[in-house]
């Protein structure tokens, strides 16, 4: 079988109607997943009162849920290679709404920790799941979407805590709360399983296995895929410790508590809008560039601000960062899922544990930096670890893939299949004039059955 190239003008509706669903359904994915943990978040005070569990027991069911976010992380990597990303979405999305309401209707801290422990595996294997799905779609695009995906995991932590808080402030139970935020997500899953396009299995022939120059390509990510996810574990050390220390942080140094209140919200708000117009900065940036470029602002910014040492100065600090930050996992992890198409998800897996493991230890690393230094010595650590973005940023150079490149001329590629008999099967697939056939494969196999 032979691949042609046919180039044919283009215009914004030459992206197949059925591509932009499958983004769609993605995007709810990505939706689904902030909205469930963000409502969880929310009503964690709640939570602890009503069960009456001391800080240690809470602690623990916290923990588990970390354990069980990255045992599904982990997992999700073999069975996305093997199965396929859009395969490996399905259960975790239509289970997270389940494991919510269980988590809601704990009677006692042993079940609710079960409960977070189920919680946190489905999640962490959805996470996985759909960026590798995301990074497939961005792929046959042939344009920078990654971003947009993230800023919709943004909206809906925020859309979740805002529920939240809207069913506590008339007077629904937490376990109410929960069942409406299930319904809601369990509904937007099932609608979004009818629009994603079955993965095929990409696994590797045995020929393909045996093969040296295949053993070689194996070999050469893995020192990137473990600098991907360093940089992940740098980055996601700042988001946990902004989200738990800034308004602790503002309280110590004068502001009043409604005030103290705006700088995580200040973070949350510049790290969406930097995610809302991310895919554009993706796309007109060099990557290497934009990767120094967010930890130039992100660790410039919030060390101005701490050292101002003013509250004004502390929550314009926390609005860089959160800037700063806005497309640096987006990035990082195209890169990771772009170094082996046809087995994103090992890679894909590696980067995103390393990651949440930087998110769920960082509160704790400031914490007890904190205990010796002070709490504003001690937040000093997140720009000397943005500092690794700048040093490190050579590492998404070569897997950024030129489709990142703005398109001087609006043209597209049509993809033919050519079989050995000479008989052409357009696909109907569109991809930008500079897409070679190394980035084909995996995405367009995925996406060719829907198309034809």
């Amino acid at each position: 079988m032979t691949l042609a190239l046919q180039t044919q003008p283009s215009t914004n509706a030459a992206v197949p109607d059925v591509l932009r669903r499958y983004r769609l359904a993605i995007s709810l994915m990505f939706g689904i997943a902030g909205m469930t943990i963000g409502t969880w978040t929310a009503r964690i005070p709640t939570i602890q009162h009503n069960i009456g569990m001391a800080d240690s027991k809470l602690s623990i069911c916290l923990l588990l849920l970390a354990v069980g976010g990255l045992l599904g992380m982990r997992a999700a990597g073999r069975f996305i290679d093997r199965h396929g990303s859009t395969t490996v979405m399905v259960w975790p999305s239509l289970g997270l709404g389940a494991a919510l309401l269980l988590a809601g209707h704990a009677p006692t801290w042993i079940m609710l920790a079960a409960a977070l422990l189920t919680f946190g595996v489905l999640h962490g294997t959805l996470n996985v799941a759909m960026n590798a799905a995301a990074v497939s779609c961005q792929t046959a695009y042939g344009r920078p979407i990654m971003t947009s995906f993230h800023a919709l995991f943004s909206i809906g932590g925020v859309a979740g805590a805002l529920l939240s808080a809207a069913c506590a402030h008339i007077g629904l139970s937490v376990a109410d709360a929960f069942a409406a935020v299930a319904v809601v997500s369990t509904a937007a899953a099932g609608w979004s399983i009818h629009r994603l396009i079955p993965a095929p299995d990409s696994s590797p022939t045995s020929q393909e296995q045996a093969s040296p120059a295949a053993q070689a390509a194996q070999r050469r990510p893995r020192t990137r895929v473990l600098l991907l996810g360093l940089l992940a574990f740098s980055a996601l050390i700042s988001e946990g410790a902004a989200a738990d220390w800034a308004s602790t942080y503002l309280t110590r140094i004068g502001a009043t508590p409604a005030m103290a209140a705006t700088a995580y919200a200040a973070f949350a708000a510049s790290m969406t809008l930097g995610r809302l117009v991310g895919d554009r900065l993706t796309a007109a940036v060099a990557p290497a560039a934009l990767l120094r470029g967010c930890g130039l602002i992100g660790g410039g910014g919030l060390a101005l601000g701490l050292i101002g040492g003013t509250p004004a100065t502390a929550i314009a600090g926390f609005a860089c960062l959160g800037a700063g930050l806005s497309c640096v996992v987006p990035l990082l992890y195209s890169t990771a899922g772009g170094l082996d198409p046809a087995r994103p998800g090992a890679a894909l897996s590696r980067v995103a544990a390393l990651g949440y493991l930087g998110y769920v230890t960082g509160p704790a690393i400031i914490g007890g930096a904190a205990m010796h230094i002070g709490l504003g010595n001690a937040l000093l650590i997140l720009p000397v670890l943005a500092t690794l973005l700048v040093i490190g940023a050579p590492v998404v150079h070569r897997s950024r893939g030129r489709h990142h490149r703005p398109a001087r001329t609006r043209s597209t590629t049509t993809l033919a299949l050519t079989s050995s008999d000479d008989t052409t099967r357009p696909t109907g697939q569109v991809l930008a004039p500079e897409f070679t056939t190394t980035h084909i494969d995996h995405p367009v196999t995925e996406l060719e059955g829907a198309l034809r």
